[in-house]
């Protein structure tokens, strides 16, 4: 997926061949920044408000100033406005948010529109097989432990990027983490359902990011007479569930079909999550 179009907070467009960072932004050579991913289908993007809010959030749990809203809706308009519908009505709307050159108070700030990835569309029919890999730590309550970042989306992705080749070079396509303990996470770029007797089951939010595709979930099902629960879920239940999605802004819904090697049944609720998420058609 390579970017097309870049937009500045004033809402003009410059050249994404052409460098606009530092060579000493901390979100280079730290990772210290954010940054926000939300699919746009014909010019209309998902959940802009509150991808912009968790965006906030996530300044603010890095100590960063608040971002410049009215300026990243600025971009978002002028990256709509450019984008050629025609050709590619899906894209990938991204934010970003470094803390700026070292030794500075000066954050710099842009925007990113891209195709959806290929794969990724292609996932939503045909499913997609996971590996499952030890995170390395348990996700207990971290408030009082602010350092950790919990909830923050920020730019440091290196072992989430790492898991995913690992699990790429040994036939799976993407990575569902689980404690030292057996208990399931999320995934590098995604949340993790399954289908236990007809419930529906994801982990609770702690120590892992708020997904705002799963909490459209919460919002949609009681309408659809589903039931959505936050769960401690083990590796184990993998198992035993009548089937299992990965879930998050740009892939919307994907069905696992294989964990580990070893096949997972397709769900008899696959066709109604995929309308009550608004899955796109190709």
């Amino acid at each position: 997926m390579g970017t097309k179009l870049l937009a500045l907070l004033d809402g003009t467009l410059a050249d994404p061949a052409l460098p606009i960072l530092r060579a000493d932004d901390e979100g280079v050579t730290r990772g210290d920044g954010i940054f926000e991913a939300l699919l746009v289908v014909d010019a209309q993007p998902r959940d802009l408000d509150a991808h912009l809010a968790r965006f906030a959030v996530s300044a603010d749990k890095l100590e960063l100033p608040a971002p410049d809203e009215a300026g990243f809706r600025r971009a978002t308009d002028a990256l709509l406005e450019a984008w050629n519908w025609k050709a590619d009505r899906e894209a990938v709307l991204r934010f970003f948010w470094t803390r700026g050159p070292e030794g500075t108070s000066e954050p710099n700030a842009w925007a990113i529109i891209a195709p959806l990835d290929e794969a990724l569309r292609r996932q939503r029919s045909a499913g997609v097989r996971v590996m499952l890999l030890d995170r390395g730590f348990e996700p207990v309550p971290v408030e009082n432990q602010p350092w950790l970042l919990p909830g923050a989306k920020s730019l440091s992705y290196a072992v989430n990027m790492a898991a995913k080749r690992y699990a790429r070079e040994r036939g799976a396509e993407d990575v569902v983490f689980y404690s030292p303990s057996g208990r399931l996470l999320e995934g590098p770029t995604c949340s993790v359902v399954l289908d236990i007797d007809g419930v529906l089951h994801t982990p609770p939010f702690e120590a892992i990011l708020r997904s705002i595709t799963v909490q459209t979930l919460f919002q949609q099902a009681p309408a659809e007479g589903l039931d959505v629960q936050f769960s401690v879920l083990d590796r184990s239940d993998f198992e035993r569930c009548r089937g299992a999605w990965l879930l998050s802004s740009t892939r919307v819904l994907t069905r696992i079909t294989h964990v580990d090697g070893h096949p997972l049944p397709a769900s008899l609720l696959d066709s109604t999550l995929k309308r009550m998420l608004g899955v796109p058609s190709r």
